[in-house]
């Protein structure tokens, strides 16, 4: 498959800019593989679809306001710096994006707070700089009060303080994303308890999605296409709960293509979710045999994504494109603050 087959068409006026309130009356499209059917439910109703058994992965992931507004030293000059990852602690240094880029050059500094300043010590790309932070305490309780939540670059509005808790899942946990997993913002605590009382085991693995999860595929051929790294770990309790789950025959309901990348990357060749942390470059495009996702809960990407191209690998690419045709006529709100798909 390549590139060009997985562009659609849609109004701009379906990106959603706020997310649905409460978070589950979001409107949920559910997909049937088996049958091709599709329904138009309320995601408060998914629980429906779980059994007593079945097991619910999701990616507790958390994510830190990543864009930083600040001052170069004597222009003044107002620079935006967008933290990617952390490259050493005890050093304070970071891998950074900066704006404008052409006035940012090694030994610059540039100031966020009374308490918080950075200097330029490597160039990386075209807007990649390596910059090394002088700050006293813990940097991430400094930069909640001077950051900004990094909405991604669709969302045509400016970060509200409301964006901290609404670009937040209820169950993240583990500090490290530029991203929320998005799929996830859907549930709420009394629906996640509602699963569990029904004997759904919910249980949680770790991916820091980062940057790349926006970065556009620009290769026809998809073969070619690199990955950005992010971290991953999955821990032993995960791996219980899938791994029970599929000895006794029952679904593994996975929440969002940032856990089914975590999950697929660390599958025996029994097909069993297996302990493990470290980096994943793992792309998931069609053909792909999931050894551990039966039925996966996701939002609607953008055409041309690494993202779209995952949910094609696991529905079958013409049903997702009649699935998109159809959000479209149906106008579901699209994309991060957008509305949920879940695919049986």
């Amino acid at each position: 498959m390549k590139l060009s087959d997985f562009d659609y068409n849609y109004p701009k006026t379906l990106i959603a800019k706020y997310p649905a309130e409460p978070r589950d009356s979001a409107r949920l499209m559910v997909v049937d593989r088996n049958t091709g059917d599709i329904e138009h439910r309320r995601f408060t109703d998914i629980h429906e679809y779980f059994r007593k058994g079945d097991c619910l992965v999701l990616n507790d992931t958390k994510v830190f306001p990543a864009r930083l507004f600040g001052r170069k030293e004597k222009t003044n000059a107002k620079i935006e710096v967008f933290l990617l990852r952390e490259l050493s602690k005890d050093e304070h240094i970071w891998d950074v994006i900066v704006d404008p880029a052409r006035k940012v050059r090694i030994g610059n500094k540039i100031y966020f707070s009374d308490n918080l300043m950075c200097e330029v010590i490597d160039n990386t790309t075209s807007r990649g700089r390596t910059v090394k932070f002088n700050y006293e305490g813990d940097f991430f309780k400094i930069i909640e009060d001077v950051g900004n939540t990094p909405l991604p670059p669709y969302i045509k509005r400016d970060a509200e303080e409301e964006d901290k808790a609404r670009y937040q899942t209820v169950f993240a946990e583990n500090i490290g994303a530029v991203a929320a997993p998005t799929a996830g913002l859907h549930f709420t605590k009394p629906l996640l308890s509602r699963l569990k009382r029904k004997g759904v085991s919910v249980t949680s693995l770790l991916l820091h999605i980062g940057l790349g999860t926006f970065r556009p595929v620009e290769v026809e051929d998809l073969t070619k296409h690199k990955m950005d790294s992010e971290y991953y770990e999955i821990p032993p309790e995960a791996c219980m709960s899938v791994n029970k789950a599929k000895d006794a025959k029952k679904n593994i309901f996975v929440c969002g293509t940032s856990t089914v990348r975590a999950a697929e990357s660390s599958v025996t060749t029994m097909r069993k979710l297996t302990p493990a942390r470290g980096w994943t470059d793992k792309f998931i495009f069609p053909p792909y045999d999931f050894k551990v996702t039966d039925k996966l809960i996701t939002n609607f990407h953008m055409p041309k994504t690494t993202l779209l191209m995952m949910v094609a690998a696991f529905m079958d690419y013409d049903l997702m494109m009649k699935a998109y045709k159809k959000a479209v006529k149906e106008r579901y709100r699209l994309f991060s603050y957008g509305d949920a798909m879940i695919i049986l």
